[in-house]
This record gives structure tokens, sequence and C-alpha cells, in this order.
């Protein structure tokens, strides 16, 4: 195997998500080398295909969506109708090879299919099944239906994002989708190293409600310790102070002292008693941060952006920009860790994409990070390949 296939090189992942959730955590995945089938309804796909504005224009006269380019790169597509009698012998089939099945159905859908834990544990012991909800398989609202938004407002995260306590907002990309696809991602490469001490696979559940949960941290156990709720209040942390955006002469510029001493550069450097009232430790700045928002914006008032950054950074003090995507994905240290990836797309030509954020390195130094990637593919794209493999290939075997 070529150092450079991916960690996951030698497994096959049999992906029957759609949307985010499920599509993120297989292309995780992929993007470690494994292979990955994408089974997509006949004649309409999976629905981010439609997602759009934007789309982009295909030299074969079909619009692509950006939504659907963004979590589908590395893997392979078929359509398949599951309630037809093809659609279930091919899925049987393709379920008896693969090391993983991934399903972000609403709880249940897949039972009807005909394929409940028990068959699936039937057709292939060593299978690994990755089962995505919005809140849950039981519970007294297990099988709700959930869409990201929807579940950042019920798990709390919107009442701690925004400019205020009535301001509620979602954060900008659809995070509980992206969470639980990574969760899952996480939960199924746990199984799997499991079933090389067991031989066997299980079921792996995680929710968009679970993950969101699961990310609360110290907000958290201000409720769960300290009986606080917390609650939105913009651009400044709860718990330290300064770190936040604060307004300079030209702009804003982001600064975080995560403790005395580099509350003690910011001071020295723009001459600030340290000392001031209600300002000396961290737990008096965080109770009176308005003070503290003021006095430092008072005394940026004159001072560009790009000085004052120069200046922090001289100082070591951490600080930042607020960068636009176009920015993002122009700079020079984005492209340097890999994030930005060409793929040739059938009907697109050469695009670039968002890449992978893990890097794999040999302890000598040598990198090994995969960096070949395949377009997202097109709909049904890949059906006589995999039937090909089908139809030459045997079920993988129990022992393996």
């Amino acid at each position: 195997m070529s150092a450079n296939a991916g960690p996951l090189a030698d497994l096959v992942v049999l992906d029957l998500t759609r949307a985010l959730a499920g599509p993120h955590a297989a292309m995780m995945m992929a993007d470690l080398g494994a292979r990955v089938i994408k089974v997509e309804a006949p004649g309409s796909g999976d629905e981010t295909r439609t997602w759009g504005p934007p789309f982009v224009p295909g030299n074969d006269g079909v619009d692509v969506a950006s939504y659907f380019l963004s979590c589908n790169r590395n893997k392979e597509s078929i359509a398949l109708d599951l309630k037809s009698e093809d659609g279930q012998r091919i899925l049987t089939e393709l379920i008896s090879r693969s090391d993983v099945l991934m399903e972000n159905f609403r709880p249940g859908v897949l039972d009807r299919l005909g394929f409940p834990p028990q068959r699936l544990a039937e057709l292939n012991p060593r299978l690994v099944t990755l089962s995505i909800s919005g809140f849950g398989h039981d519970g007294p609202e297990g099988g709700r239906p959930g869409y990201d938004q929807i579940a950042q407002g019920e798990a709390g995260l919107m009442s701690l994002t925004g400019s205020g306590p009535e301001d509620p907002q979602r954060v900008g990309v659809p995070i509980g989708d992206l969470l639980s696809g990574m969760y899952g991602a996480f939960g199924v490469l746990a199984a799997l190293l499991q079933r090389e001490r067991t031989g066997r696979g299980q079921v792996v559940r995680t929710s968009l409600l679970a993950a969101i949960v699961g990310v609360h941290a110290f907000q958290g156990t201000r409720w769960t310790v300290a009986h606080e709720i917390p609650q939105a209040q913009g651009n400044h942390h709860p718990s330290i102070a300064p770190y936040g955006l604060f307004r300079c002469a030209d702009g804003a510029v982001q600064i975080a002292c995560g403790n005395e001493s580099l509350w003690q550069r910011l001071c020295a450097e723009f001459g600030i008693d340290p000392n001031t009232e209600g300002m000396a430790t961290n737990a008096e700045r965080v109770a009176s941060r308005t003070a503290v928002i003021n006095l430092l914006e008072a005394t940026f008032a004159d001072i560009g952006r790009e000085e004052l950054l120069d200046r922090l950074a001289r100082t070591g003090v951490p600080s930042g920009r607020v960068r636009d995507l176009r920015e993002v994905y122009e700079w020079d240290q984005t492209r340097a860790q890999g994030l930005v990836v060409d793929v040739d797309h059938p009907t697109l030509g050469t695009i670039e994409l968002p890449g992978p954020p893990l890097r794999f390195f040999d302890p000598d130094g040598t990198e090994t990070t995969m960096r070949s990637h395949v377009s997202p593919p097109l709909l049904d794209e890949h059906a006589a390949t995999i039937r090909d493999w089908i139809d030459t290939t045997g079920p993988s075997d129990p022992e393996d």
C-alpha cells in the first residue's frame, strides 16, 4: 500500500446518508483513504444536490450545487431504489462486503426497509453501523425529526450565541450536523478498533442534540455545577477578560489575555495601569467587563488595525483579525496547511475545495498525508464499477 493511500485504505464504507451530518462523517472516512460508496435515490439523489443557490453550471448543461460539493469528495455514487427487488439485492450485497454502514434516516426507516440491526449482523457480523438522528433514537422525543437550526435552538446553543440575551443567533455553519458527523466518525473508529479484539461489529449512535450538548464545555458546567444560566453576550468571553473583539481607528482586532502575564504585557505596551481599580485580577475584570472594553477601545481609538496587530504581536499578546472567507482561502497559511485541494470534476473541470483538516507524518518527519483527492461524484456515476465489483468479489469473510 502506498504511504499516501491513507490510514483507512483497506476499509469499505457504505454511505446511505444524505444532507450533511452523515455525508460529513462519511467524507471524513474517505479523506483518510476508505472506499466510500454513496447510495442515492434514483433521479434526485442526495437532496443537497438541489440546495442552492449558489449553483455552478456544468459543461453538460446541469447546474451543480456548491452545497453538495462541500461534503461528498472522495466518494463513489450509485443510485438505488431501496424498495425495489434490484435495490434490495444490491444493498444486501454491499452490506456483506462493507466494514462500515452509515445512515441518518429517521429512526425505524432502515428497519422498515428490511435491514434492522439483527439482519445487518446476520449479513455481516463484522459490520460497524453508524446511525445519526436528530434528537436520539429513544427517550420521550426519540425519533423526532431534526434539522440543524432547530437542534441549535433546542440544545441551547442559540441562547449562548448573539449580541445579548434578546438576540439569539444560529452559528454561521450547520454546526450540529457537522459535530454529529465528527462524533459519529470518531465512534466508528473506536468500534473498528474494538472489532480487532472481538471480531464483531456494533452499532454506534449519536444525534444532533447529543453532539451540541457534547460541546457545551464550560458553559454546561456553569449550569450543572455553578447553577448559573449562561446567556449570549456578543464577542466577549464570559469567564476571561480582556478576551474578545475590540474596535480601533479603522476596524477591529481580536485580543485574548488568557493569563495575568498577558494582561501585564498589554498594559505595559499601551501605557495602562494594570492595577486600575476593578482590573487587577481576571475575576475583577470579568465583573467590570464593560469598563475594560471601554478603556481598551479608548486606548486604541487612534491606532490603525495593522499597527495595532503589529504591536500586539511584538508584545506577545495573542491577537488577530476577522477575515472573510475569500481572505481565508487566499491566505498563505491556509494553503500551507493543505486546507485547499484541487480536484477534477467531470462537468466543472478543475475546482478547489476546502481540504481535510488532518495531516500525518512518520517519526522522521516525512509527511504521509493522502494528497490525491477525487471530486464529489455525479449521481450514479460509479454504478457500473460498483456492480462489477459485486459480481466479481464475494462477501467479506466473518473470520477476517
